[in-house]
């Protein structure tokens, strides 16, 4: 019988499977360039990885870049490095993260957020295999393996001009791609045991599992945020009701519904319904689930009362932004706070990659 996991990748289901196989085989053959295609939340990182593990060059480096969680005047010199006076503040040479691969894989996440400029140069180390630190002259040789990963669709950034063609070609030498977790519903019930069992091993008071009634409602659940946001409800659940079963009325409303709240095709959004109902009735809009301790049952160890208010915090900001489209500015207008204590509240909890920012909203 197949395994269920495959250098950390969990599965069962024939998809899976046949990506495993496919992994095997990418990285038996260590040369050429893999690019890696699925939704956010699907776990490119984590193929990345296998491949690497599996691959010649398991005992070198595997270096991960995200080009888009760095600012593009940093980008280029944490890739390539830089030598002494390069630029203001460049007080010694430093090793870029290309050269610190040498020998092993690069890992380009979110390769469609590059600059046209970071382009140009990445075609050259693929092509030539060598680069230039930024303010260097002399072209330092590198062994490296480029794996890439985007959420995007770069063929169709190729043909709006967003993204060069001829290192699209480059980078899909061999394509890759992840299936959404909707595609492969027969692995939800396994990824939640290990994940309640991989939460269970941090946590005083773990989770003892879901019941089919909770297990059977998230399998039609559409999951945009796919294992990522799975994994993330297992972590709500372990926070709200550690140390018991999670049942089908325990799940946030829209994992009970089937859909995520204000994308059922045909209806108004909740968004634009907001401004029709009153304040307590908004605050229902937002809670993702009854009060952990709403009854006169109590569990015999207490709560996390700071777990939960931060859980609940983080839950209301998610779902402002998801109602508002990733706009800020509105998210912090329907939460009642300052746009600059909503942005440091979004920093502090690391939720800048569920925002889908609308720049043209913003600056309006």
């Amino acid at each position: 019988m197949p395994s269920d996991e495959f250098y950390g990748i969990i599965g069962r289901s024939p998809v899976m499977h046949r990506l495993f196989r496919l992994i095997g085989k990418l990285a038996e053959d260590d040369g050429g360039t893999v690019l890696i295609q699925g939704e956010s939340g699907t776990g490119k990182e984590l193929v990345a990885k296998a491949i690497h593990a599996h691959s010649p060059r398991r005992e070198h480096h595997f270096v991960p870049v995200n080009c888009a969680a760095i600012p593009d005047d940093l980008l280029e010199s944490e890739l390539f490095g830089h030598t002494k006076g390069a630029f203001t503040g460049a007080t010694g040479p430093k090793i870029g993260r290309i050269e610190y691969a040498n020998g092993g894989s690069l890992f380009l996440d979110e390769i469609g957020d590059m600059k046209p400029v970071l382009q140009a140069k990445l075609l050259r180390v693929l092509q030539e295999r060598e680069f230039e630190p930024v303010g260097g002259l002399k072209p330092i040789p590198v062994n490296v393996r480029v794996i890439a990963a985007t959420h995007c669709n770069l063929e169709q950034m190729v043909t709006e001009g967003k993204f060069r063609e001829d290192l699209y070609y480059r980078l899909n030498v061999i394509p890759l791609s992840i299936p959404p977790l909707r595609e492969r519903v027969d692995d939800i019930p396994i990824l939640i045991e290990y994940f309640v069992q991989l939460l269970g091993k941090t946590r005083k008071n773990g989770l003892l599992g879901f019941n089919q009634a909770a297990i059977q409602a998230l399998t039609t659940f559409p999951w945009r945020g796919n294992v990522r946001e799975l994994e993330n409800l297992v972590q709500h659940m372990t926070i709200l009701h550690g140390g018991t079963m999670v049942r089908y009325h325990d799940l946030p409303e829209k994992y009970r519904n089937g859909t995520s709240l204000g994308m059922a095709s045909g209806e108004e959004t909740s968004y634009q319904r907001l401004s029709d109902v009153s304040r307590p009735e908004q605050l229902l809009l937002f809670s993702p689930a009854p009060p952990p301790v709403a009854d006169e049952t109590w569990p015999e160890h207490g709560i996390d009362f700071n777990a939960l208010v931060n859980d609940f915090e983080t839950q209301l900001i998610v779902q402002a932004l998801k109602l508002t489209q990733g706009n800020k500015k509105e998210a912090a207008r329907l939460l009642n706070l300052k746009r600059t204590t909503l942005l440091e509240k979004i920093k502090k909890k690391e939720l800048l990659a569920s925002c889908m920012e609308d720049e043209e909203g913003e600056q309006g």
